[in-house]
Order: structure tokens, then C-alpha cells, then sequence
């Protein structure tokens, strides 16, 4: 797991695979389409839409030195903006293990792709065949160091302010594959950013870009300001080393949690955290939770914001600065968007992937836990009557809030 905050979703690891198909058609068809998706066609059109050198592979019995190839990797890496790049066996190992507990236990919620596509992040083969190596970068995308502790401000993940990471990541893993290409010719390889269902952390950790944090994210002495992505390849790079693990006693995340999702260290109960209430969840927010959602409407970064490795966080790459003043908004400003305001402010950014519906739904119950005040009265009454059942529900709520 990564970070729901990753990781939208994206950040706590909560990331919905790109697949190829829908799977609530006809069943005739949809049998047609499993068939499909479990061969050489279905391979190509997941590689198509996710990056990957089709059909090539690698040859063995090559006289390339790997070990000074990695190393021309990562410099090749850090000119193209990565944090930090490293190495791991496509090998999971015991996480895997935890990941099955995890979603036995039901913490995955509503997520059903998690447990769906269980095996395939259990088994990097399965996903893209050939894989014996894993090629790990980190990008930071910290904007800016602003806290929305205003009631009438919205707050919103810092990761979704500014621009969609999963095309810029794969974009930029795709140059990386070029770079290493123009290096030792074609080989196997499928890059991905949230794109497919990839244990992300563990690669890193594996590979020596930080450890696991108590908050389940990817922590290093650089903070956790951090995009993820990989290269899946059948290149036989020299695995890097894991570091050391530097949390301690600090148990910050699990006390600063509004919900009590970080149910104990290095486990996160999904379906008690806002990040997947605001953004996974498609239903009624549960009335127990939406008083401890405060003022946040998309994501939540207070884990992130107490760790005390986060002091050493530098401002990430430009390209996720905040847009349309998500950093600044009011709630009420916000609230008003229509929906193809919503629909055309929010093109390119993560945010628009939960709809105007669940934007309004959030905004609602935010608004339902500020001062009760003649302007967010006024505001909450407008969208009484909204054509959404979902909408008026949480506006009604918020009232009654607001109106003891």
C-alpha cells in the first residue's frame, strides 16, 4: 500500500488499474473479452495504452556490463527530473503475504480491483512477461509548504493541486527507456505510474529509494513528497540495496490521523480514511466520519504534515504547482463550480477522475463542519433541491449541522 492522499488515491496505494476492457457488458461478450485479455492481443493493447517495447526481449547472452548500464540509468534518471532512481528483483517476497491479510480483512473497502488484480501485483510475470527486474524512480512533487487551517478554505492533497502525475510520470519513464534503448539496443520493458496494478512501495523500498513508513508510504530522509513509478524489464540489472529503516519509536502518523485509519503501524484500514471517503468511495459518506473530515475535500495529507522527516522536504518539480488556486480556494467558491466548470478547470488534474457529484458531496459535508454562518447557509440551500439524491443528501445533513 501507498498513499491515499497516495496516492489520490495514488498515494496511500489505493491506485485504480488502467485496464482494457469494461466488465459489465453482455456476458457473451465479456467471456470474449477475458479470453481476449489473456492473450497476445489483450497483452498488446495493455501495453499500447501503458508503454512497452512489444514483443522485444533482451538478449542474454549479451556482453553488456549491467552494473555500469545501472549507473547510466540513474544519471540518465536525475536528467530527466527523477529524484532518485534504483533496482530491485521483480520479486515481492513477503509483502505479497501482507497484502492478502490486508484485503482478507477487508480494508480495501469498495475497492474491489485491489483484491481483482491481487495476483497480478503478487507475480510481475503475470503482468508483463519476461520481467526479472524492477526499475524504481521517485519524483518529488511537494508545491508548496501552505496549510489550508482556515474553515472557510478547502483542503485539497497537495499531490492533486496541480497537474495529472500518471501521464508525466509515464511519459518521462518512457524517455528513460529510450535513454537505456539508445545505450544497448531493443529490450523487454513496461513503464507505469498508477497505471496497472504494481506494488510500487515495496519495489522501492526494495531498491533503496527509502523504507515503509508507519503511514504505509514511502518515507526517506528527503520526506514523502514523492510520485512513484516503475520499469517492469528483462534487463538482469544488479539489484540495489534496502536501507535502513528510520522511523523508531515515532508513532506522529498514527497519532495525527483525524479517523484512526492507520489502525496500527504499517497498516492502514482503508475504509476509515479520508483520502478513500473523499475520493474512492462512490456512496454516503458514513455519518460517524464526516465531522473528523473537517475542512478536507479531496485527500488527506495530515500523516505527511507531522512526519518529522518531512522537515527535510524540498519543493518538488514545478510541473505539479498548484492551478486555479486549489491551494486557496474558499469552499464556498468551489461549491459553485457547475459542473462544466468542474468538468473544464479540473481537465488534467486527478480531481476530476471522482465527478462534480462527489466534488459537490465533499464540498457539502465540509461545509457542515464550519461555523454556521448566513453564507455557507445560503450556499448549502442552493443545492437543496440538485438532481443528485447523493448531493442533497449531504447538503442536508450539513444544514441540520448548521442549524442545531
Amino acid at each position: 500500500m501507498t498513499k491515499c492522499p497516495n496516492h489520490g488515491a495514488r498515494k496511500r496505494g489505493f491506485a485504480r488499474p488502467k485496464v482494457a476492457f469494461e466488465e459489465n457488458h453482455h456476458p457473451r461478450l465479456q467471456q470474449w473479452r477475458q479470453h481476449f485479455a489473456q492473450t497476445l492481443g489483450g497483452r498488446l493493447v495493455r501495453q499500447l495504452e501503458n508503454g512497452g517495447n512489444i514483443g522485444a526481449m533482451h538478449d542474454q547472452d549479451s556482453t553488456v556490463d549491467y552494473a555500469a548500464l545501472k549507473e547510466k540509468i540513474r544519471e540518465a534518471g536525475k536528467e530527466l527530473g527523477f529524484a532518485a532512481v534504483g533496482v530491485a528483483r521483480a520479486e515481492p517476497g513477503p509483502a505479497v503475504e501482507k497484502m492478502r491479510e490486508w484485503l482478507a480483512a477487508g480494508c480495501h473497502g469498495e475497492m474491489d480491483y485491489m483484491a481483482r488484480h491481487a495476483e497480478l501485483r503478487a507475480d510481475p510475470q503475470q503482468l508483463h512477461p519476461g520481467t526479472i527486474t524492477v526499475i524504481s524512480a521517485a519524483i518529488d512533487y511537494l508545491p508548496h509548504t501552505k496549510t489550508a487551517d482556515q474553515a472557510e478554505q478547502a483542503a485539497i492533497s497537495r499531490y492533486a493541486q496541480g497537474r495529472d502525475y500518471h501521464k508525466l510520470i509515464r511519459n518521462r519513464l518512457q524517455k528513460l527507456a529510450d535513454a537505456i534503448a539508445a545505450q544497448i539496443g531493443p529490450f523487454g520493458y513496461r513503464v507505469f505510474s498508477d497505471s496497472a496494478p504494481v506494488m510500487e512501495v515495496e519495489f522501492a523500498r526494495q531498491a533503496g529509494l527509502g523504507w515503509r513508513g508507519k503511514h504505509t508510504l514511502l518515507l526517506s530522509k528527503q520526506g514523502s513528497w514523492r510520485f512513484l513509478g516503475d520499469i517492469y524489464t528483462d534487463l538482469p540489472l544488479p539489484p540495489d540495496a534496502a536501507v535502513e529503516e528510520h522511523c523508531g519509536t515515532c508513532t506522529a502518523c498514527l497519532d495525527a490521523c483525524p479517523t484512526g485509519a492507520i489502525v496500527a503501524p504499517y497498516k492502514v484500514d482503508a475504509r476509515r480514511c479520508i483520502s478513500y471517503l473523499t475520493i474512492e468511495l462512490a456512496g454516503s459518506i458514513p455519518e460517524e466520519f464526516r465531522p473528523l473530515i473537517g475542512n478536507r475535500i479531496y485527500g488527506c495529507d495530515d500523516c505527511q504534515l507531522c512526519c518529522p522527516w518531512n522537515r527535510f522536504a524540498q519543493i518538488g518539480d514545478p510541473e505539479f504547482s498548484p492551478r486555479h488556486r486549489l491551494d486557496s480556494a474558499t469552499l464556498i467558491e468551489l461549491f459553485n463550480w457547475t459542473e462544466a466548470e468542474f468538468d473544464h478547470r479540473l481537465a488534467g488534474n486527478p480531481i476530476r477522475r471522482i465527478g462534480h457529484e462527489r466534488w459537490l458531496r465533499n464540498i457539502a459535508v465540509a461545509l457542515g463542519n464550519g461555523p454556521s454562518t448566513v453564507n455557507r447557509k445560503n450556499a448549502l440551500k442552493m443545492k437543496l433541491d440538485h438532481p443528485s439524491a447523493l448531493v442533497r443528501e449531504h447538503v442536508s445533513w450539513a444544514l441540520d449541522r448548521l442549524n442545531p
